[in-house]
């Protein structure tokens, strides 16, 4: 889900609790706070030399001693609003980070919205490798052969 989508989502639903569910199916509890909004830049060379470049819109969440906050989807915009100087345009992703045993960064993958409530579906971040042909990668479809890797190619770039 880009920041435009997102800012149209919280629109489309002011006064809505603000939820967030984890990729097994747990919530984040609902006293969580939105503690960051940043602009996460990242320029980097891939394994098959090309240079890259992501920005993302990452919100950062804790969960602090007040079970009794609540965020709202108002109060989401609001923040979002605030951060949008920082942002280069709404078109950027938006990644939520969130510590449960360990700091993780999770994409949107979908969301519902209920009478009273707007939950975000959250999926894990995967790494990948982005030069497969470069790197000699065979099809990961095809069944592993015996003693050898079915993950990097001969180039070593692995």
């Amino acid at each position: 889900m880009n920041l435009a989508e997102l800012k149209s989502l919280l629109a489309g639903h002011p006064h809505h609790v603000f939820r967030l569910q984890l990729p097994d199916g747990a919530d984040v509890p609902v006293s969580f706070h939105v503690t960051e909004i940043g602009r996460v830049h990242k320029t980097f060379l891939d394994c098959g030399g090309t240079l890259r470049e992501t920005t993302t819109c990452q919100l950062q969440v804790w969960v602090g001693e007040d079970y009794d906050h609540r965020i709202e989807t108002g109060k989401l915009a609001g923040i979002l609003n605030k951060g949008a100087a920082l942002l280069p345009d709404e078109s950027v992703a938006v990644e939520i980070e969130y510590e449960k045993e360990v700091i993780s960064q999770y994409t949107i993958d979908s969301h519902d919205v209920t009478p009273t409530a707007v939950i975000l579906h959250l999926t894990p971040k995967h790494t990948e490798c982005l030069a497969p042909e470069l790197c000699g990668l065979p099809d990961l479809r095809l069944p592993a052969i015996p003693g050898k890797s079915n993950r990097c190619g001969p180039s070593g770039c692995c």
